[in-house]
């Protein structure tokens, strides 16, 4: 059943989620969305975690306004750099702050952990002194290994993150611990299975990554269980387009991946597959 199989994804928010309260975010209000290539798919593709945000405020009754600030290939110190004219400039109420992935998996290109805490603690406090909420989300997984060199590295820039929204007394959206614990349910569910759960690549977000990120966002907006779960019946309606494919719903694209899983097969392997037989 394609419920239970949404990687106990449900489950997961549910539990994540918190009791009935007032969201914290009101009609009229507007929300940046300040990252990388994550945010800036999230913005693009229709079932994008940003665009899947503004769905699940509008299904619960908030008409919230949009600000784009996500930007392909940017790191800590560009997200700086161009703070004033992407963010503060546009007036938001709200920020949330999708940093870190692009300053380790750069490697040599990339910004230190002692530059990286600088760069952050300045976006928060400018951000804060405009008057914006800050949302901080601890950056997502760099390949769906949590060992991998990479994550290991991620680690410390994740932990500053943490430390700085304690000082700060900022919501602190938990990401990566999310993430990290949804892939494991996932390889036990299906286990052999050589492909991502919640991304592409191993980094951008395929939609079961997308969702958790959307959810775990009204989540800290204040969002109860059932109005999470309200929103995501809307994302299974949401366009998918799967690159070299087509184009299916979020609920048809996860059926089939689903279906596949349980066979130890990918979508890349099934189309090989079938390529094959033709060929013979």
């Amino acid at each position: 059943m394609l419920k239970k199989a949404l990687f106990t994804l449900s489950a997961l928010l549910l539990m994540n989620a918190l009791p009935m309260q007032a969201a914290n975010v009101k009609s009229g209000e507007t929300i940046a969305f300040l990252g990388d290539s994550i945010t800036q798919q999230g913005h693009t593709f229709p079932a994008g975690y940003v665009n899947l945000v503004m769905l699940g405020l509008k299904v619960n009754g908030i008409n919230a306004n949009m600000v784009k600030a996500g930007i392909s290939g940017h790191k800590s110190n560009n997200m700086l750099a161009r703070l004033e004219r992407d963010v503060i400039s546009k007036k938001p109420q709200i920020m949330t702050l999708s940093c870190g992935v692009n300053d380790v998996w750069h490697g040599a290109r990339g910004v230190k952990l002692e530059d990286y805490k600088k760069n952050i603690r300045e976006i928060v406090e400018k951000a804060q002194a405009a008057g914006i909420r800050v949302y901080i989300m601890t950056a997502t997984m760099i390949g769906e290994d949590p060992n991998n060199a990479n994550n290991q590295k991620l680690a410390a820039y994740n932990k500053f993150l943490k430390e700085l929204a304690a000082e700060k007394n900022l919501p602190l959206i938990d990401l990566n611990a999310v993430m990290q614990k949804t892939v494991a349910e996932m390889k036990k569910q299906y286990p052999g299975v050589k492909d991502n759960f919640l991304t592409t690549d191993g980094v951008h977000m395929a939609p079961a990554g997308n969702m958790i990120m959307a959810a775990e966002i009204l989540n800290a907006f204040g969002f109860s269980a059932t109005e999470i779960a309200k929103a995501e019946t809307e994302w299974l309606k949401c366009s998918w387009n799967a690159r070299g494919i087509g184009s299916f719903t979020v609920k048809d694209f996860c059926t089939i991946q689903h279906k596949l899983w349980k066979e130890k097969k990918t979508i890349n392997s099934y189309i090989y597959e079938k390529v094959q037989e033709l060929l013979k």
